[in-house]
C-alpha cells in the first residue's frame, strides 16, 4: 500500500467535527447520577416557647423565640431583633389575650405572685411595681392583712 492511499484511509475515519475545528470529543465515562429532590437541608432553629405558663422567670430569661410576632410582648417582656420575647424583671410567665382588642393578637406578660391574672387591673388594683422594682414592705402588709382577714 503506498503512503497516498493510507492518507486517503485515515481521512475516511477522522471525527465528522473535524472539519468545524473541534478536535475530537469526549464522551462521559460515568452515567449521570442526578440529584435528590430534598437533601438534607439545613438544622433546626430551635423555636418556640422555652418557659410555660406559671414557670418563674429571671430578668433576661428567654420566654419565646418565634419568626415573626406570634406573641407579642406584654407587662415586663421585651422583644429582641429577632422577634425573640425575653423577661425583663422576676417573676411568673402568663399568656393572655387584651379584651377589645385584635382578637387574634396573644401577648405574654410576667407578673409578681403565680395566681395573678394579666391585664392587671391598675385602677382597682394600682401598679405591681415602680419603675421595675417591687415594694417589698407594701406586699408585707398585705400579707399580714390577708392573715388577720
Amino acid at each position: 500500500m503506498s503512503l497516498s492511499s493510507l492518507k486517503s484511509c485515515f481521512k475516511a475515519v477522522a471525527s465528522p467535527f473535524a472539519s468545524f475545528g473541534l478536535g475530537a470529543i469526549r464522551t462521559a465515562t460515568k452515567r449521570a447520577g442526578g440529584s435528590i429532590s430534598n437533601f438534607g437541608g439545613s438544622p433546626g432553629k430551635r423555636l418556640g416557647v422555652k418557659k410555660f405558663s406559671d414557670q418563674y422567670v429571671i430578668p433576661g430569661n428567654i420566654i419565646v423565640r418565634q419568626r415573626g410576632t406570634q406573641f407579642h410582648p406584654g407587662q415586663h417582656v421585651k422583644m429582641g431583633r429577632d422577634h425573640t420575647l425575653y423577661a425583663t424583671v422576676p417573676g411568673y410567665v402568663r399568656f393572655y389575650k387584651k379584651p377589645g382588642a385584635r382578637k387574634d393578637r396573644k401577648f405574654i406578660g410576667v407578673v409578681l405572685t403565680r395566681g395573678e391574672k394579666l391585664p392587671r387591673d391598675e385602677t382597682n388594683l394600682g401598679r405591681s411595681r415602680f419603675f421595675g422594682l417591687v415594694d417589698l414592705a407594701a406586699m408585707k402588709r398585705e400579707e399580714s392583712q390577708a392573715l388577720q382577714a
